[in-house]
């Protein structure tokens, strides 16, 4: 690695912080990072660290601070793994541009301070990739830092997906549906037709199904409508998060039970999903072990329904269906939710194959299926990584 080039990719969640290295000495960086790894479990007392080829190891963190003694860590460990290579730039994903940034921008303190002022519309999120932005900046201020955006994506969507029927004042102060994901689903328009061809081009649904999760539907590759909207709380049930909601029910939580603002937005975030249904956990492969537990049932039930009844929804808008690809942890690794989700769309000309679906297999859909249905793993540092090269290198 002595004299070569790297870009840094940092993807900031709530909980966990992935990390990638790209070598970009040689123009654009390829897809397979030269090493990449994840702390993971940051808020919690059982933080992990793990990283290419090594098993996950246990991560002391503060309880005042563990967020920034993660990104220490991280940082340390990436200078170690420099060695004689030069660390070229470092791309960031960050969730919300707000009306103002969709494409790549390098960041400085003006850009940050705008990207503080979209806090509010992510709160889950953007807050920590912005500490990492903000601890970059004055440790190595010459150090090229750039910001992705997952809501670039979907400024493709036509003006009637992006509209929300409230007063028009609204749409002036930015209330709109954005749209979330972005990266993953930039990489689904990249690696779908080179492994798929021109049937990719068609009518496509993309499930990004994770601890956060939505469906993106997708014409010539690009973003026509999504399910998550103006915050990255609407659409599909997901792992505590309570998806699309009538706005009664919060009135209600608020005007009739009395609880606050900030306890409603807890129980949304937090304690709501997978979670708050079963009782149990956020995890599908927990709540597989014990459906013999009616509210685990009804969890798994919901959650397959909803998954459902938003395909239904787009596949309206698409005029039809072509291709259903399922993406992310949940998307890529669970067989048994991929498979109660076709068994729910066969009035749409999905055929399942059972053998290709428990393989996990490219295309898990038999050759007479009238909708081919494919799995493929996503890669958003990758996409970071080539759009920071683009900008910073």
């Amino acid at each position: 690695m002595s004299g070569a080039a790297l870009l840094l990719v940092l993807n900031a969640g709530s909980s966990s912080i992935k990390f990638a290295l790209f070598d970009v000495s040689n123009g654009p960086p390829p897809r397979e990072a030269v090493w990449s790894g994840k702390a993971d479990g940051i808020t919690t007392p059982r933080a992990t660290f793990s990283e290419t080829g090594q098993p996950a190891e246990p991560l002391a963190l503060p309880l005042d601070q563990p967020y920034h003694a993660a990104l220490t860590h991280i940082r340390e460990r990436v200078t170690e793994r420099l060695g004689g290579a030069r660390l070229a730039a470092v791309a960031h994903r960050v969730v919300h541009g707000g009306t103002k940034y969709f494409d790549p921008v390098r960041v400085d303190a003006k850009v940050l301070a705008d990207l503080r002022s979209y806090i509010p519309l992510a709160p889950l999120h953007q807050p920590f990739a912005l500490e990492a932005i903000a601890a970059l900046l004055e440790l190595r201020p010459e150090l090229p830092q750039a910001a992705c955006f997952d809501t670039g994506f979907h400024r493709t969507m036509p003006r009637v997906e992006q509209m929300l029927p409230l007063p028009r004042s609204a749409w002036a102060q930015g209330l709109r549906r954005y749209g979330f994901h972005g990266l993953s689903y930039e990489y689904l328009s990249v690696a779908l037709p080179g492994r798929h061809g021109d049937a990719a081009r068609g009518r496509t649904i993309a499930a990004h199904l994770g601890s956060g999760a939505s469906l993106c539907a997708m014409n010539d590759l690009a973003s026509v409508a999504t399910t998550m909207g103006f915050s990255s709380l609407d659409g599909l049930m997901m792992g505590t998060r309570c998806g699309a909601l009538d706005p009664g029910a919060v009135i209600h939580l608020m005007q009739i039970q009395k609880l606050s603002l900030e306890r409603v937005a807890e129980m949304l975030y937090h304690e709501s999903g997978l979670l708050g249904v079963s009782g149990l956990s956020p995890d599908p492969r927990v709540l597989l072990e014990h459906e013999n537990d009616a509210n685990v049932r009804d969890a798994l039930e919901l959650y397959v329904h909803r998954i459902v009844r938003e395909v239904g929804s787009l596949a309206a808008v698409l005029g039809g269906l072509d291709m259903l690809a399922f993406t992310a942890g949940i998307g890529e690794h669970n067989p048994a939710i991929r498979g109660r989700v076709c068994a729910s769309l066969g009035f749409l000309g999905v055929e399942l194959d059972e053998a290709a679906n428990a393989a996990g297999a490219p295309v898990i859909s038999t050759p007479a299926s009238r909708v081919k249905v494919v799995v493929e793993p996503t890669n958003e540092e990758w996409i970071a990584a080539r759009a920071a090269a683009r900008l910073l290198t």
